[in-house]
């Protein structure tokens, strides 16, 4: 029976960051020329890897992406929307591993988050490259580096300040595990 009401729980809280995901871009959005740059719809995703591990971290980044195109129409489905779905679900996918098998220590929330910042950039690049060749256009390396680096720099400063702030205060609140 305590199983069931954890899995409950991190259902819930899945369906809470799927919500964000859906709703933080519509209102970072209106911020002029930056609000897209900070990538608000990785943060709940990001969380939710840490708060529910890695299967609802996983199912929430790649469906947060697609479910925002079908409902806002926005991010454009190809090849915005489905190299996001892969991104994002591997950021949920590696947060919640990495915080599972690390120690639960300040140090190992940055080092989780980065390695998952990292791994994600590289499956959208991945992803992207993919679909150019299906498409028959080009990705060249200078569109990943804008994209997945240069262009990023805004949403990469964000999540490293606000991510583990928040991941440190849901532990002290003993919200998420720290021991």
């Amino acid at each position: 029976m305590k199983n069931t009401g954890k899995s409950v729980v991190k259902l819930v809280y899945a369906a809470v960051c799927l919500a964000l995901a859906m709703v933080l871009p519509l209102l970072i959005g209106q911020i002029p020329e930056i609000g897209q740059a900070l990538s608000p719809m990785h943060i709940p995703v990001l969380l939710c890897g840490f708060l529910c591990g890695w299967p609802y971290g996983l199912a929430v980044g790649f469906i947060a992406p697609l479910l925002r195109f079908a409902i806002f129409g926005m991010p454009p489905i190809m090849p915005t929307g489905v190299a996001m779905a892969f991104e994002l679900a591997t950021y949920g996918c590696l947060t919640g591993l990495l915080y599972h098998l690390l120690p639960k220590k300040i140090p190992s929330v940055y080092v989780t988050l980065i390695a998952a910042m990292i791994g994600g950039r590289i499956v959208w690049g991945i992803a992207r490259f993919v679909l150019a060749g299906l498409s028959t256009s080009e990705f060249p390396m200078s569109a990943f580096i804008a994209g997945a680096v240069t262009n990023a720099v805004p949403g990469i400063i964000l999540h490293i300040v606000l991510v583990p702030a928040i991941v440190i205060a849901m532990q002290r609140a003993k919200i998420i595990p720290n021991d």
